[in-house]
């Protein structure tokens, strides 16, 4: 098989791909692969999908230490789309969660809560029942002061911020993306501190924990100049500085990087932009953040595979360090180098695509080998637990991708990497991967058997 050549990580488009504005894919440097010449391309998704159960499912007891792998695959049958689901019920009440504390590992999803309260409002219930503890949502600087310098549209992300907190789930708020009258980074700096300081105004002792910037190791996330990671410094301890000066409790958390191989105009490798971010800050992080946000795709390995095993092992998993998902492993060594072991590590974004489709970058590492909706979840669940296993007290927050934008369909790479199908507001069509991580949750926090699970 042809060497599959060291590329941006495919996540670094997704999110940058689909934001509170909701534009198409931005095309970006990819990596050349061949399929594994023994993988079958997997039915399409709608195999795969459950519909929301509508009766409380009778009590099961679930061992504890039952690997995800034994759980028995959800098979609820399909409700006919011309009928409405059930809307989700907060069968308990909301849980008082303190500001910022996270459990070693913490539950959380990106999600899509910008243009309809309705669908928010279902999400959140959602992922409340499930057993999430966090949600992770953008606020695009382009959307709240796109207009111009100081001229501000609050309105939604107050809705957000109240709704979170209606549902007890903590919040983890994304800001990057710079409206076109700030420039580019770094030269934005000044502006994105005023942007930053009216965050922490507004939502003192609200907003949990703040990500700065995503993904600044690609060029087209940094100016569409090469990554810079002294720049990225400075507006990380400039960042730290405003926002502490305001609210002292907002945990600052840094931006994730992509998983890389690829250097250096377009791309520079995540281990060595973390190497050269601690460089610029003189080996002492103190002042700069209070938690590191890394990245950690699975590609077409299963979570409990190391980094020497990927890197090893080219015809199966691709030949890399960083197709791991304990590649969050090596840069936690880069922080304990730097004299950071006492820090957490937030995983910012991970999970599997199941993309079967052929033609695409994603399939070698979906599809093509072999992942489809079923073993998607049983990774997601065993990514937590080996995490829980191996990685305390160090890891925080672990938040997969993605509970669905609703205008996401199977032409897009997003729809394959979610928990659960973009559903309408009167329909509700659940994924095996949502179904086994909330038996999981709920198991693990002693809550009630997961209702949305089949009797």
């Amino acid at each position: 098989m042809p060497k599959r050549i060291a590329c941006l990580l495919i996540v670094a488009l997704l999110l940058s791909a689909c934001g509170p504005a909701a534009p198409g894919p931005t095309p970006t440097p990819t990596k050349t692969v061949t399929p594994p010449a023994t993988a079958e391309q997997p039915t399409a998704a709608p195999t795969d999908t459950v519909a929301a159960a509508t009766d409380t499912p009778a009590p099961v007891e679930q061992p504890t230490d039952t690997p995800a792998a034994a759980l028995e695959t959800p098979t609820l049958a399909e409700q006919p789309t011309d009928t409405p689901a059930p809307a989700p019920t907060n069968t308990t009440a909301p849980r008082p969660v303190a500001s910022g504390q996270m459990a070693s590992p913490d539950y959380g999803a990106q999600a899509f809560l910008w243009w309809r309260e309705d669908v928010a409002d279902r999400d959140l219930t959602l992922m409340r029942n499930a057993g999430f503890r966090w949600v992770k949502q953008w606020f695009a600087w382009n959307d709240i002061e796109g207009a111009g310098r100081g001229q501000y549209d609050w309105s939604i992300p107050d809705r957000i911020v109240q709704q979170a907190e209606d549902h007890g789930l903590n919040l983890l708020v994304r800001v990057d993306r710079e409206p076109a009258w700030a420039g580019p980074p770094p030269q934005n700096n000044a502006a994105f501190q005023e942007f930053l300081a009216g965050i922490a105004t507004r939502y003192k002792g609200r907003i949990d924990a703040i990500q700065i910037w995503n993904e600044p190791n690609l060029a087209r996330e940094w100016g569409n100049k090469a990554p810079n990671a002294a720049e990225y410094a400075q507006m990380l301890r400039d960042s730290y500085r405003t926002i502490k000066s305001i609210d002292p409790n907002m945990v600052v958390v840094t931006a994730g990087m992509a998983p890389t191989g690829t250097c250096c105009d377009i791309a520079k490798p995540d281990d060595q932009f973390y190497r050269e971010m601690y460089a610029a800050m003189g080996g002492n992080s103190d002042g700069y953040f209070d938690m590191l946000g890394v990245h950690g795709a699975g590609f077409a390995a299963p979570p409990e595979v190391s980094p020497d095993e990927t890197a090893a092992n080219e015809e199966q998993f691709g030949g890399e360090r960083f197709f791991a998902f304990r590649r969050i492993e090596d840069i936690r060594q880069i922080m304990v180098q730097n004299g950071d072991a006492d820090k957490r590590v937030v995983v910012l974004e991970f999970g599997w695509t199941t993309d079967p489709r052929s033609e695409t970058d994603y399939y070698w590492h979906g599809g093509g080998a072999g992942i489809d909706a079923n073993i998607q979840g049983d990774y997601l669940v065993r990514a937590y637990q080996y995490a829980k296993a191996n990685w305390q007290p160090w890891i925080g927050l672990m938040s997969l991708i993605y509970m669905p934008d609703l205008d996401w369909d199977q032409n897009d790479e997003q729809y394959w990497w979610s928990i659960m199908d973009p559903s309408p507001i009167d329909q509700l069509h659940l994924r095996a991967p949502f179904v086994k991580l909330c038996l999981y949750f709920n198991e693990q926090q002693g809550l009630p058997r997961c209702q949305y699970a089949p009797q």
